[in-house]
Formats: C-alpha cells, sequence, structure tokens
C-alpha cells in the first residue's frame, strides 16, 4: 500500500503567506481573466468544494469567490453563524475540525484575528482569510492586479489616505514584495499597528523600496502614482461613526487632493464607499477612478488564488 502521507496544508491569512508566489498568482490571475474574456473556459477545480463562512456580510468576498469557484468548475458553499452550530456554541475548532473532512478548502470571513488563527490551526484544509481585523490579503491581490494593468508595472509610488486598519496592514506588507513605494498617511490616532509597520520596514529594505508614514495628505500625495482610500467606520465601528468622521475630514480624497499628485495617478478603493465622508462622488465617478476594474479584478485574482492552493 502506498503511503500518501499528510495532506499539505498552505494557509493564506496573511499577504505575506504568498510573498514567495505573489506575482505567480498575478500572472495566472491576468491569464485567467484573459481566457475568461475571450470566453475559453478553464475547468481546473472539477469536483473541488471550497465553504465559506461569513460572521461579516459582503458583497465583493462572496460573489467573486462563488462565482470563481463555480467558473473553475468547483462548488462554493455560503455559510453564516445561523446556518452553522457556530451559533449554538459550537467552537471555531470543532467546525474547522469537521468541515476539512468535507471540503477542499476554507474561507473565513471573521470580526477577529485570534478566530482566524484558531479556524486554519485546526483546519486539515487550506484556510483562506476574507478578512479580519488584521489583515485583508484577497482584497490586496485584486489591488495589485489593477495596478499592473493600468500602470505596466510596480515601480509606482502607492499613497494610502485615511485610517490605518486591515487593508492598510496589507497594504504596507505587499506593497514591499511586489516592490513598490508606499506611503501610509494617516492622523495620530489612527495609524497603523506598530508591528506591521516594523514588519514592513524591514521588508522594504530587504526590497529596497521606501516605506514611509505621513501626517500631512497635501504633502503625502505628492507625486504619487497611486492614491488609496478606505471606510472610516468600518462594520463593529459604527458607535465611533461621528468622532471618527470629524478625526478624518481632513484625510477626504476629493478633488483638491487628486490634483496634487501625479498628472496620471489613479485612484482606488476597496468598497463598499461612502460618498461624500472618505472620498467625494466627484472623485469617486471620476477620470482618475479605478474602482470598478478593481472591484472586477477580485474575482480574477481569487482565482488565480484558489488555482494555486486548490487546483
Amino acid at each position: 500500500m502506498v503511503d500518501l502521507g499528510e495532506k499539505m496544508t498552505k494557509n493564506v491569512i496573511s499577504i505575506l503567506d504568498v510573498e514567495k508566489n505573489l506575482k505567480e498568482i498575478l500572472r495566472i490571475a491576468g491569464e485567467m481573466k484573459k481566457k475568461y474574456k475571450n470566453g475559453e473556459s478553464i475547468r481546473s477545480l472539477e469536483d473541488k468544494s471550497l465553504a465559506m463562512i461569513f460572521e461579516k456580510p459582503s458583497t465583493r468576498t462572496r460573489i467573486s469567490f462563488e462565482v470563481g469557484m463555480t467558473q473553475l468548475g468547483g462548488h462554493a458553499l455560503y455559510l453564516s453563524p445561523k446556518d452553522l452550530q457556530l451559533g449554538r456554541g459550537e467552537t471555531i475548532a470543532d467546525t474547522a475540525r469537521v468541515l476539512s473532512r468535507y471540503v477542499d478548502g476554507i474561507m473565513y470571513r471573521a470580526f477577529e484575528h485570534e478566530m482566524m488563527l484558531e479556524l486554519a490551526e485546526n483546519s486539515s484544509v487550506p484556510v483562506i482569510s476574507g478578512l479580519d481585523d488584521r489583515e485583508h490579503p484577497c482584497q490586496i491581490l485584486a489591488d495589485f492586479l489593477t495596478i499592473l494593468e493600468k500602470k505596466g508595472n510596480f515601480n509606482q509610488k502607492l499613497v494610502y489616505v485615511g485610517d490605518g486598519n486591515n487593508v492598510c496592514h496589507s497594504l504596507l506588507l505587499g506593497s514591499p514584495v511586489v516592490g513598490m513605494d508606499m506611503v501610509a498617511c494617516t492622523p495620530d490616532d489612527y495609524k497603523p499597528d506598530d508591528e506591521i509597520y516594523e514588519r514592513a520596514l524591514e521588508l522594504g529594505e530587504e526590497y529596497g523600496v521606501n516605506i514611509t508614514q505621513e501626517d500631512s495628505p497635501k504633502e503625502a500625495v505628492k507625486g504619487a502614482d497611486v492614491i488609496y482610500t478606505d471606510v472610516w467606520v468600518s462594520m463593529g465601528d459604527e458607535e465611533e461613526a461621528e468622532r471618527r468622521k470629524k478625526d478624518l475630514m481632513e484625510y477626504q480624497v476629493n478633488k483638491e487632493l487628486v490634483e496634487r499628485a501625479d498628472d496620471e495617478v489613479i485612484v482606488m478603493h476597496c468598497l463598499p464607499a461612502h460618498r461624500g465622508v472618505e472620498i467625494t462622488s466627484e472623485v469617486l465617478d471620476g477620470p482618475h477612478s479605478v474602482v470598478l476594474d478593481q472591484a472586477e479584478n477580485r474575482l480574477h485574482a481569487q482565482k488565480g488564488l484558489l488555482f494555486e492552493l486548490l487546483g
């Protein structure tokens, strides 16, 4: 009898989990997008199943993973806490162990990073983070695919403006890996996590790019090739909404701010956007905006990732 050994598991909880093959995933995603646009079918995940656990609702994450699995010939199962025994007290560890007996991978959209780690620790199949309070790696794959399409390379200056949240964290860690300079422009009380920023600085030195922080949006965006922002009030922060808006209003991405950047700057937002808050409609719908391409690329970037993990 042949001993197959233990099944190899590769989790993607941080963007750094794909550090060594990030560019390859982007290449595969780009090829898959071209084939899709040409009407070619890629059924590389026939008979594969992906469980998708959503503690937070989502438009882009759910649809892109579900449609992506379908286009690759596989099947995705949407599972809310109400659909699982998690809602009745079963532990995330037991849930991971059971799901691992049924499916080929688990995508988890969680409130807390600790829960993500516990799920991954107890799963024998790959776990993909669909977002938690520390990082959002799948979003950044789509962002990088979009930048590559629009700019042709990563020899760019990306300026993130606003709240130093999970998206900012993944951008800080991922930008050095692809060779892109990045500025995190946030108020003092909204700066990215110190540990993540220190790791980003180390990666910047390793890959030869500049990773910096800046307080002034007007200064930060000078010469920017990419301006990126995200919501100021995430799910779970609703009680802080008015304070956050007041604290961050200087960091709104509006026409005046965009005009201080490079003439060919692109403006990104991972959506959903609060128009007139972190970004104006004039910019969101304007000629520099690539937010719809960015949203579409969630589908193709995730197909590239699924192919690498499950194919």
